[in-house]
């Protein structure tokens, strides 16, 4: 199995912060973000690294930052390590094909996530309740039904070991103001509903996915990653069948596996299998193939 990398070591940058994937680098004017080859489910960051993970993320990134481009700008400068500060390039084997350049802007202390279809914790609201974060939904439909239009369910950012908490939009209008929470709606659905039909086009269905905007020069732009397999739900088109749980090419996978444990979903995480770890990689990869056509 290929190298893996479970956090990025460089003694001489100055290291902001170590997330569930991704390492934060202050470099002064802006940031480097490295993607790393952890994975984490039920907010539990696995003790097992899941090989290429971090240059599959980054690639789908990328590939959908350029996609969007029009629509909004987003926080990358360069993704090549040739064009990084000289201060990184002693680093170079850790950083190429996993880490970007980024501009430093303010995060918006929300999270906006697109659902095109009824899934995950938006199956279990819609079944209590019949609506997803109080959005009133037609009666009869199943799990993995698509709904008829995208919906936005904003929630809040937890710290590392928390978990996120969906949101009204109204609690969104308070803490980011009602112009900019009606922008990030708006382009959140537009993002996601072009996205969709794109990935459609590849035999790839995007359940859902969560976007991260901030300010940067009093301006809105898309920061963090964009429709990746850690951030969507990516179903295989060929075998959608709406009345249960999709096989996926995300961590999907991988938390199904965790379903079936003795595992109270807390830290310390249950030892993975070799052949999970495996399996995630190769369905990480082919989401990667089918979207961009590039193989690792």
């Amino acid at each position: 199995m290929e190298k893996v990398l479970l956090q990025s070591d460089c003694p001489k940058l100055n290291l902001v912060n170590r997330g569930k994937v991704r390492d934060i680098y202050d470099l002064g004017e802006h940031l480097l973000i490295v993607t790393s080859d952890r994975i984490s489910a039920f907010d539990v960051i696995m003790d097992e690294g899941i090989p290429l993970k971090g240059q599959v993320l980054n690639c789908i990134s990328l590939f959908w930052f350029e996609q969007m481009s029009g629509m909004i700008p987003n926080h990358i400068i360069a993704t090549d390590v040739n064009d990084f500060p000289a201060a990184t390039h002693p680093y170079r084997e850790q950083l190429e094909g996993r880490s970007m350049l980024v501009r430093k802007a303010k995060p918006l202390p929300v999270e906006c996530i697109a659902r095109g279809y009824v899934s995950g914790s938006g199956w279990k609201d819609y079944q209590r309740t019949g609506a997803i974060c109080g959005i009133k939904l037609p009666e009869g439909l199943q799990e993995s039904s698509r709904l008829p239009e995208p919906i936005f369910t904003p929630s809040t950012k937890a710290d590392i070991g928390e978990h996120d908490e969906n949101i009204p939009f109204e609690k969104a209008i308070e803490l980011c103001g009602r112009d900019t929470a009606e922008q990030i709606r708006d382009l959140t659905l537009q993002i996601y509903s072009r996205a969709r039909d794109l990935a459609d086009t590849k035999g790839i269905i995007i359940a859902d996915t969560k976007f991260e905007f901030g300010i940067f020069n009093d301006e809105l732009i898309w920061i963090d990653e964009a429709l990746s397999p850690d951030s969507s739900r990516f179903w295989p088109k060929d075998l959608y069948q709406p009345g249960g749980p999709q096989p996926s090419f995300d961590k999907q996978f991988l938390r199904d596996y965790l379903e079936t444990l003795d595992w109270g979903k807390v830290a310390p995480p249950p030892k993975l299998p070799e052949d999970i770890v495996r399996q995630t990689s190769e369905k990480y990869r082919e989401a990667l193939e089918r979207l961009t056509g590039i193989t690792l």
